[in-house]
C-alpha cells in the first residue's frame, strides 16, 4: 500500500513542479524580458497559476483527489494553448485571426528551432499536468477500492 502512496506523491510532485516552472517561466518572459502578454497568454496564465497553488496545497496535504480538478484546468489550458499555437504556426489560422487586443496573438516573442514558442511551452506544461493528473486519478481510484 505504501508503494502506491509513494507513486501518487511522486506524480503529484511532478504536476506541481510543472505548474510552478510554467508559472515562473511566464513571469520571466513578462517581468524580466519585458514581453507583454497577449490576451490568450493571459487566459493560459489564469488557468496555470491556480494549478501551482492548488497542487502545492494538495502535495502538502497528500490530497490526491485534486487530480480531477487539475485535469479540468489543464485540459482547458491545453485547448487554449493549442488554439494559440495554431494561430502562430498554421497559415490559414493566422490569416483569419481576429485582433485579440493590443498585442497580437499571432506574435512570436520566441521561436526557438523554428517551432518552439511560448504557447507551445504552455501547451507542453498543460499536457504534462493533464497526463500526470490522469495517472494520479486512475491510481486514486485503484487505492480507494
Amino acid at each position: 500500500m505504501g508503494d502506491k502512496k509513494d507513486k501518487q506523491e511522486n506524480l503529484l510532485f511532478v504536476a506541481w513542479a510543472t505548474a510552478v516552472i510554467a508559472m515562473f517561466g511566464s513571469l520571466y518572459f513578462s517581468e524580466i524580458r519585458q514581453y507583454e502578454p497577449c490576451e490568450l497568454c493571459w487566459y493560459q496564465r489564469i488557468l496555470m497559476y491556480p494549478l501551482a497553488l492548488i497542487l502545492g496545497i494538495a502535495l502538502i496535504r497528500k490530497d490526491y483527489r485534486v487530480s480531477f480538478y487539475s485535469m479540468i484546468f489543464s485540459g482547458i489550458g491545453a485547448i487554449v494553448s493549442l488554439y494559440h499555437y495554431s494561430l502562430q504556426k498554421v497559415p490559414f489560422m493566422a490569416d483569419n485571426a481576429v485582433s485579440c487586443g493590443r498585442i497580437p496573438c499571432t506574435g512570436q516573442y520566441i521561436n526557438w528551432f523554428g517551432f518552439i514558442t511560448i504557447p507551445l511551452l504552455a501547451l507542453t506544461a498543460f499536457i504534462i499536468i493533464f497526463s500526470v493528473s490522469l495517472m494520479l486519478w486512475k491510481k486514486s481510484k485503484e487505492v480507494s477500492r
